[in-house]
């Protein structure tokens, strides 16, 4: 029998897992790093966040990845070269991270990585029926398995798409896997460049578990921070939004996108809503030489309103409800603050802090759970593709030598 063969059946047959689980976002503010500790699987799974570390970007990587990110047309020898070369870079950081937690890499299980998102195109997207949905992660898992010599498992998001789903959002498996609860009705928020979110019953009931993707979370906002508040690369404590004032047409006309209009679950990213987006909606409303600090109050609102209308969407039906959250968007309180004005049913947003995961690691420790599930745990218990998530083990594996 291969070695890594027979690695792979002693991991599984562990009462505990080392996976340090990597998640490279929209953003591309740098590589979550989270090495995580995991006991048994499903639905009984412990986890243990035991190390994170955010390695930020430098900006030549920014610049590689903005060279090809959600754009129809792109230098094609430019992707190839990116995919190994972001692999690589990426094991490097784990091994960073390795070096500064003093963990040697024989007492890791699996690196679980998500790889970088560089476009996403659902069929309502593209809208060529002779195709299905697709979507582009690269990473390639062999140089990353062979730089830091642990076995890999990547490219999650394939079998999603191959099982009938849309590729996204993958946080529900997780979000159901660890934080539901029996004592109250969930939805999970997180807020990245995309913001998406996940209804948890208090029933448990895995037929009626629901995630979908929301809108725009911090992605044109970022996008135009760094265009006109270079070298900035967000809003920082919303110190420019919070100088701004909304401007109405603007934002009415932010809101006209058919993707507001669908029905939960559905899938969306930065393909659609970037600076051409809000250029356009400048063109239309007459407000190109806005400015920028009340651009920046239009995007902040807008971000919050979709989100809101998201939450409320959600919850048309419960009784009572708690909302948790995670991603960057936590960390703009502007934005925060309109989310909580626009949702009456509520008088606070948790972060995931208060259900035991940091928010900054969230989704770095759902691909660990992955990982895991492709171990050891098998089929996932959903069997709910009406609600675009398909019973399926995820992720492809990649041995270190």
């Amino acid at each position: 029998m291969n070695t890594h063969i027979e690695q792979l059946y002693r991991s599984a047959k562990k009462r505990s897992r080392v996976i340090i689980g990597l998640m490279s976002g929209t953003s591309l503010d740098g590589l979550d790093v989270a090495l995580c500790r995991i006991e048994g699987h499903g639905t009984d799974m412990q986890i243990e966040l035991v190390e994170f570390c955010t390695v930020d970007y430098d900006d030549n990587y920014k610049q590689q990845i903005k060279s090809v990110f959600a754009q129809r047309q792109v230098d094609l020898q430019q992707v190839t070269l990116l995919n190994p070369w972001v692999g690589v870079l990426h094991g490097q950081m784990v091994n960073q991270c390795l070096a500064k937690w003093g963990v040697k890499a024989a007492d890791i299980d699996a690196i679980a990585s998500h790889g970088q998102t560089i476009y996403h195109c659902p069929l309502r997207q593209h809208g060529q029926n002779e195709f299905g949905n697709g979507t582009l992660q690269i990473g390639d898992a062999d140089h990353l398995a062979v730089t830091t010599g642990i076995l890999t498992i990547a490219d999650f998001r394939q079998k999603h798409i191959a099982a009938g789903g849309e590729g996204a959002p993958l946080a529900v498996y997780g979000d159901y896997l660890f934080f539901t609860s029996r004592q109250e009705n969930r939805i999970l928020l997180n807020m990245g460049g995309i913001a998406n979110l996940t209804y948890l019953p208090l029933t448990a009931d895995s037929s009626a578990v629901f995630s979908s993707d929301i809108g725009p979370g911090n992605t044109i906002m970022d996008a135009y921070v760094q265009k006109h508040f270079a070298p900035l690369h967000y809003d920082k404590d919303s110190a420019i939004a919070g100088k701004g004032k909304i401007h109405q047409a603007l934002l009415e006309t932010l809101k006209q996108h058919e993707f507001f209009t669908l029905n939960f679950p559905k899938t969306t990213g930065p393909e659609v809503f970037n600076l051409r987006y809000l250029m356009a909606a400048q063109q239309r409303t007459n407000t190109q030489d806005l400015a920028p600090q009340d651009v920046m109050a239009t995007l902040n609102f807008f971000s919050a309103y979709v989100i809101a209308q998201a939450i409320n969407d959600c919850a048309a039906n419960l009784g009572d409800f708690s909302v948790y959250a995670s991603g960057g968007g936590i960390h703009n309180p502007l934005l925060m603050e309109h989310i909580l004005s626009l949702c009456p049913r509520i008088s606070t947003i948790e972060d995931t802090s208060k259900l035991g995961i940091d928010p900054d690691a969230k989704e770095a420790v759902l691909f660990a759970i992955l990982a895991n599930e492709c171990l050891v745990g098998g089929q996932q218990p959903f069997g709910n593709i009406a609600q675009g998530i398909p019973d399926i083990t995820m992720g492809k594996i990649s041995f270190p030598d």
